[in-house]
């Protein structure tokens, strides 16, 4: 039987920190906006939608919750761990209503596409509950809460067709320099664990020159790297009828001037063509980097996961990608704790991961989901089991990941640089191509540690680097996850 959702009013809220999880905005005037943004990059992206609507119709934004009248929250609703969060962001932010002035508070995104009025029943500190396909009317649905004397809708939900373009205005959050682009909705797989065809409904593809136009524009404003996100990346164009959609959309968009990464999400390990593979061994502006979650390696628990494929197949991937893209970078995912998942199968998936010594792993807990297929399968996997399956798993890639950062040591590598370290202001940090925004890790950038004999050289120049600027960067150092640099001097003239 599906477990209810349980709205745990005793808990103590979840401190908000940094771009995800804060109210995001400038000074209020007249009607102000709150908005906090939960999730994944996919969340994120609707986020800069909504908030592009909003900006355009009138409203104002601040990041002073106790000035917010309308509070947004963008939900997040994938695993019990992000339901969870996004509960008591909402318990959190409920209690403007008292203490701030809060007039509206909604909770738009997947936790609300999928429980729908059971929020509204369980958490009477709404005002409305706005579903993933609702996206665009945002700034109306702000403005009818606000009429006084209305009989107000407090349910705005329909099937998701709703697919951003082009055209939607939109307020990117984080740095000037990176973005995302979202390139499809929804996804046709049917993986027995997952729950993101319930709330994000079938795969949707937005057309080739609706990304390049975006990605065009982009690159204008001074957008350096775009990273390509979808549930199911390599299906990209399939509902429009193209045999091989990610290879078309990839050779239209390294044609954009000004863009110098492009960095594509999520590839499902079937579909993977000898062609995309060489598209990106070939192309300067393709990032050396695959990202691909693999799930498990054990043949029952694949086909228990309802993943096509086994691990025959598996591996002759892995290998057929490393040897057509030298020096790749390879990040992958794990669930641990499916339901029937023995010692013997997380042994299989341990010494998978010791064998193949991937750049960086994510483990994921198995947890039941209403409506997936795994919610009914018998030989569950106790919660205490799962944290020190996770943990092995964990252990063992922090010391691959150690190992692989100080093999570089001593090598030079093009580096965007994001900014000023927030753990000390006298180092940037940038990233190499193999590291994605605030996933991978990052490389610290010590400016004033050049080699003393080549800054006396009349024929070379230390650079300065700004944020957005591309420099070389010698490392000397590294940590678990993280790489320590300095600038390379490049010759005058």
């Amino acid at each position: 039987m599906s477990q209810p959702l349980i709205i745990p009013r005793s808990t103590k809220p979840a401190v908000q920190k940094g771009r995800h999880g804060s109210l995001i905005g400038s000074s209020p005037q007249k009607t102000t906006i709150g908005f906090v943004n939960l999730g994944c990059s996919k969340n994120q992206v609707d986020s800069e939608i909504m908030l592009g609507s909003l900006v355009t119709e009138g409203f104002q934004l601040t990041g002073d919750p106790q000035e917010a009248e309308v509070v947004i929250v963008n939900t997040c609703g994938f695993i019990e761990e992000a339901k969870q969060e996004s509960i008591n962001t909402i318990l959190e932010h409920g209690r403007l209503k008292k203490d701030g002035a809060c007039r509206v508070l909604i909770a738009a995104g997947c936790l609300a596409q999928r429980y729908q009025g059971n929020l509204l029943k369980e958490l009477p500190e709404l005002d409305a509950v706005v579903g993933t396909g609702e996206f665009g009317k945002i700034a109306e649905i702000c403005r009818d809460l606000l009429t006084p004397k209305k009989r107000h809708r407090r349910l705005w939900m329909s099937q998701p067709p709703y697919l951003y373009d082009e055209l939607a205005p939109r307020m990117r959050l984080g740095t000037h320099h990176s973005a995302y682009v979202k390139i499809a909705e929804g996804c046709n797989r049917n993986c027995a664990f997952c729950a993101i065809p319930l709330m994000r409904g079938k795969q949707r593809s937005r057309p080739v020159q609706s990304i390049v136009a975006e990605a065009q524009q982009l690159a204008r404003e001074g957008v350096k790297e775009i990273n390509l996100i979808s549930q199911d990346t390599i299906n990209y164009g399939v509902d429009l009828g193209l045999r091989q959609g990610l290879v078309q959309l990839l050779r239209e968009l390294v044609k954009v001037e000004g863009l110098q990464w492009i960095r594509p999400f999520y590839l499902y390990p079937q579909q993977v063509t000898d062609d995309l593979l060489d598209l990106y061994a070939g192309e300067e502006k393709i990032t050396k980097y695959i990202d691909m979650p693999l799930q498990h390696i054990s043949d029952r628990m694949l086909k228990r996961m309802h993943r096509l494929g086994d691990r025959k197949a598996i591996e002759s991937l892995v290998e057929r990608i490393r040897t057509r893209i030298p020096d790749v970078f390879f990040r992958t995912a794990f669930i641990v704790g499916f339901p029937g998942e023995t010692e013997f199968a997380f042994s299989e998936l341990s010494t998978y991961v010791e064998q193949a010594q991937f750049d960086r792993v994510a483990v994921f807990h198995y947890s039941d989901e209403e409506g997936t297929s795994a919610v009914d399968f018998g030989e569950k996997v106790e919660r205490d089991v799962m944290d020190e399956r996770r943990n092995v798993i964990l252990s063992m890639q922090e010391s691959i990941a150690a190992a692989k950062g100080r093999a570089k040591i001593g090598s030079v590598l093009d580096v965007l640089v994001d900014g000023r370290s927030e753990e000390t202001e006298h180092v940037l940090e940038g990233r190499h191509e193999g590291l994605a925004p605030e996933i991978d890790g990052v490389v610290y950038i010590d400016e004033g540690a050049t080699d003393i004999a080549t800054q006396s050289s009349s024929d070379l120049t230390v650079s300065h680097p700004t944020a957005g600027s591309f420099c070389k960067i010698e490392i000397t150092d590294a940590a678990a996850f993280d790489l320590v640099g300095r600038l390379v001097p490049t010759p005058n003239g």
